[in-house]
């Protein structure tokens, strides 16, 4: 059985889904930043917290490349990021 091919977002389901990434990879700059503060950047959950705000970072770069994939001569430009 053949695999079916996904259907690419709409312009409006990568601004929805940007629209809760922004603020949830604002907030975990934030977090982050409190717990380095706190427990110093060589703490295990402080490296942690950072590494996920890096990987949130470049998920949403991926997905405005995506974005311009999925909708040519569409501006994606701050849908993401």
């Amino acid at each position: 059985m053949r695999p079916q091919t996904p259907v690419p977002l709409t312009f409006e389901e990568h601004a929805q889904l940007g629209r809760e990434l922004r603020p949830t990879r604002l907030r975990m700059h934030e977090l982050s930043a409190v717990v380095v503060e706190i427990y110093g950047p060589q703490n295990r959950a402080a490296f942690t917290f950072q590494k996920i705000a890096e990987a949130l970072d470049r998920l949403c770069a991926d997905l405005e490349t995506q974005a311009a994939a999925d909708l040519p001569g569409q501006s994606v430009d701050g849908l993401y990021l």
